[in-house]
């Protein structure tokens, strides 16, 4: 019955009109929220040339931007549903404006710059992040993958944009300069399309709660849950060495700056599943998206011994790792309908926090008690069995629901 009166908002979505203007405006946020944090690596790179501290110190502030997601996924839902999607979207673009213009007068200062390119630009994108991840249900529900699909994207593109705008203004104006102009243009593009993201009316109903605990009563969603919370852990492993820092090293050696190449192959994979979710059902390329990364990892990662197979494994990974991420939106939506999906997905997107934050360390430890990073292939197969069988694992909780829903192999769902 809880379930039933969500799914019967959906027979009121448009399915299109003014959603295409709000998936196209999410795109953009997107395109700057998860795009900067994916370009953290060149910012980083120029703050170590500059003396400013160690990698592995500086790499705690980007880890704050996705830390923060999950932390307070659901006091930003509850924050949305009070506030209006048009209203929180602007307040997370200009917190991530902010912090860029702020953290150009920081570069100097490792405890400030935490503050404003950690603390303050987590919040902001944390915010837009639960804005666009569940504004698009309430216009779409048979192109609801494909919507989410285009917004998610957003950010591959973004991520290869942004590193190569980046790396060419740090080169020629300094850290600083780069910092500023990041954040100028974060406004005079992100303002604008924060105002065009509107809610449906009638379509999000003010919940005055933060949880709906009543949702884990719900067989389908306790399983979903923990299988997106699983489904994280392997999703940082890759972003340890050798895999995307040695072909990006080697790719760099022989075609220059690879991150513009490599990094749109996950958004092409968040619109590939987006519209796979609409063909053949938002659980089925969950499950899909799941076993091509433990492929990924248990086939493809270990047999990387040449360039050629490494490039295969970041780019096979890239497509489903993205994929995972743009469909959860879809599953949520499609499976507890698009009146619930800011709770649920809130509440979704907290379990991945320990994915967030452990993932890698726990990938790394693993690595450090077999030889280190300078152990060969063999040091790292433990880290790798480690993370493909947490990807099994995630998926094999997916084809439990979605087998328990319907047994049939050819059933949309």
């Amino acid at each position: 019955m809880l379930l039933a009166a969500s799914h019967a908002a959906d027979l009121t979505v448009p399915d299109g009109g003014y959603g295409w203007v709000v998936v196209g405006a999410c795109a953009v946020v997107v395109w700057w929220a998860i795009g900067t944090c994916y370009s953290w690596g060149v910012m980083q790179e120029a703050l170590v040339a500059d003396g400013l501290s160690s990698p592995a110190v500086l790499s705690f502030i980007g880890g704050l931007d996705a830390a923060l997601i999950s932390a307070l996924a659901i006091i930003n839902s509850r924050f949305i549903r009070g506030v209006g999607v048009r209203a929180s979207c602007m307040l997370g673009v200009g917190l991530m404006g902010a912090s860029e213009i702020l953290s150009g007068f920081a570069v100097k200062n490792l405890g400030a710059l935490f503050f404003t390119s950690g603390v303050l630009m987590g919040l902001g994108i944390s915010i837009c992040f639960m804005v666009v991840s569940v504004t698009p249900a309430q216009y779409f529900s048979t192109k609801r993958g494909f919507a989410n699909g285009l917004v998610f994207a957003g950010g591959g593109f973004g991520g290869a944009a942004i590193s190569v705008s980046l790396d060419a203004l740090i080169q020629k104006l300094g850290t600083a300069w780069a910092y500023r102009i990041l954040g100028l243009t974060t406004l005079a593009t992100g303002l604008p399309a924060a105002w065009l993201i509107k809610e449906r009316p009638g379509a999000a109903p003010r919940n005055p709660g933060f949880i709906e605990w009543r949702l884990f009563k719900s067989f389908t969603f306790v399983v979903i849950f923990f299988a997106s919370a699983i489904g994280t852990f392997p999703s940082s492993c890759p972003l340890l060495p050798p895999p995307l820092h040695k072909v990006t090293r080697i790719l760099h050696q022989r075609w220059g700056r690879p991150r513009c190449r490599l990094q749109p192959r996950p958004a092409a994979g968040r619109i590939a599943c987006g519209l796979l979710c609409d063909r053949v059902g938002a659980l089925n390329t969950l499950f899909l998206s799941l076993a091509l990364t433990a492929v990924s990892m248990l086939a493809i990662w270990p047999a990387s011994t040449t360039l050629g197979p490494l490039v295969l494994f970041v780019v096979v990974n890239g497509i489903s790792n993205g994929g995972f991420f743009s469909t959860m939106p879809t599953v949520v939506g499609n499976v507890f309908g698009s009146a619930r999906v800011a709770v649920a997905m809130s509440m979704v997107v907290t379990g991945w926090a320990g994915g967030y934050l452990m993932g890698a360390p726990i990938a790394g430890y693993i690595l450090k008690a077999h030889g280190g990073a300078d152990g060969g292939l063999r040091a790292f197969r433990p880290a790798m069995f480690y993370a493909g069988s947490l990807a099994v694992l995630s998926a094999a909780l997916v084809a439990l629901v979605r087998l328990r829903k319907d047994k049939s192999l050819l059933a949309r769902l």
